[in-house]
């Protein structure tokens, strides 16, 4: 197996303030970390669980799970030693490539895709109430984005000493694409909308990956958006090169989706310095003025 093209990118919404997600690119190693907690703390702890990943490596699935239990320690002590980050967590899906599968490790409700042969597969699910009372059948899946406690997570890492670690192992073909997403990105984006934008961008990951992230503000931008993927590419066979994508194929705003902008209006030109000109009347009667003096002079004269 050889790892082919690779993009992450990440956006703080329309609706936050702060962006709350963290992301590893560090093969064999992805991740992506949505935080959660009050006073910043979910950056906190979000950026805690990342770098228990950073620079690590190995292969099975009990490598994986170390991995994530020593990110849950991390948090889970920070937010014990400090009251300001009590109750803090983070949800993690991580991906390990190992020589012909990968292999997802997964707690919360950030989500792994696979996309295979012009599909989509959730690889994932979602640990939150909704999830659950989806998969239980108590509600039907086109219910679930309506609930009014979707927001809802059932397991994070970091609020208990230990975690359960939800694994898979997929075993790969060339042209796999696996993504990870936030919340931010498939709360806001269908599955067939995001199948679609991938597809239409698949020459080019970080045209995909932008189109996701705008469609995902278009469509309200309500949490912060992330996005990681990565391309399972033929044995020996280099990543190809990026392609510039095609105008028509630019998810580009509408003209109503602009921001208006404000033209102000250009400030007046002074008028080039002259000297003041008298008005007309005032000339009239210097004029009027000088002919009765010419007149009282003459008739002066004649009476003499």
């Amino acid at each position: 197996m050889t790892l082919g093209r690779t993009v992450a990118l990440t956006d703080t919404g329309r609706k936050r303030r702060h962006n709350e997600d963290v992301y590893v690119v560090d093969p064999p190693i992805f991740a992506i970390a949505d935080g959660m907690g009050g006073a910043n703390a979910g950056e906190v702890a979000a950026a805690l669980a990342a770098d228990a990943l950073r620079g690590e490596g190995g292969s099975g699935e009990d490598t994986l799970v170390m991995l994530m239990q020593e990110a849950n320690r991390r948090v889970y002590e920070q937010a014990n030693e400090d009251a300001a980050k009590s109750g803090m967590g983070t949800t993690m899906t991580v991906a390990l490539l190992e020589d012909s599968r990968v292999r997802i490790g997964h707690v919360g409700d950030s989500r792994a895709y696979l996309i295979r042969d012009g599909e989509l597969s959730q690889l994932t699910d979602d640990h939150s109430l909704v999830g659950e009372l989806v998969r239980s059948g108590k509600l039907a899946p086109e219910e679930a984005d309506t609930h009014p406690q979707r927001s809802v997570i059932t397991r994070v890492l970091g609020t208990d000493p230990e975690v359960d670690v939800d694994t898979i192992t997929i075993e790969t073909r060339s042209g796999d694409l696996f993504l990870l997403c936030s919340d931010g990105l498939y709360s806001m984006v269908g599955n067939d909308r995001i199948l679609e934008l991938v597809e239409r961008n698949r020459r080019d990951l970080d045209a995909a990956a932008k189109a996701l992230i705008r469609a995902a503000n278009k469509g309200g931008g309500d949490d912060n958006i992330t996005v990681v993927a990565f391309e399972i590419a033929p044995d020996g066979e280099a990543a190809p090169a990026a392609e510039e994508p095609r105008p028509e194929d630019e998810d580009t705003l509408t003209e109503a989706d602009r921001v208006p902008t404000v033209s102000l209006p250009p400030e007046d030109e002074p008028e080039p310095a002259t000297g003041p000109k008298p008005p007309r009347k005032v000339l009239a009667v210097l004029v009027l003025l000088i002919l009765a003096i010419a007149a009282s002079i003459v008739i002066y004269l004649l009476a003499r």
